[in-house]
């Protein structure tokens, strides 16, 4: 089993954990005091109050949007958008990390996806 170490940077931070057993992410939550209001078009970074330590170089932590925010939110909308003492923000995934040996070679094995590449699904 691997170990997150979790530090609190403010007492009244949340510990990030798992809402439901099959849950890759673990919730995060907004350490404020008092809500913050994102203007339509900008960007507010919202505390966690939290550090956190791996175990070894061997793993990497992922922050994830939650229900479209993330830890630097962005309003992409042309209202404000209000962030809550203790709402849920984002999702931490911990993942390891895998570093392959790089094979140069002049052709790819084919797929359903072709040679279309990034993005080339559902241009039909």
């Amino acid at each position: 089993m691997s170990i997150l170490k979790v530090k609190k940077l403010n007492k009244n931070a949340k510990v990030p954990f798992r809402a439901t057993k099959g849950s890759a992410g673990m919730d995060l939550y907004a350490c404020i005091d008092v809500p913050i209001i994102i203007a339509p078009h900008t960007i507010k970074v919202i505390p966690t109050g939290l550090a956190i330590e791996l175990e070894s170089a061997n793993y990497v932590a992922y922050i994830f949007a939650r229900s479209g925010l993330a830890i630097g939110l962005v309003n992409q909308t042309d209202n404000a958008f209000t962030i809550l003492p203790e709402q849920r923000i984002a999702q931490l995934v911990i993942s390891p990390v895998i570093i392959p040996e790089i094979e140069l070679v002049d052709e790819l094995d084919d797929t359903e996806r072709g040679s279309g590449g990034f993005g080339s699904t559902g241009k039909e």
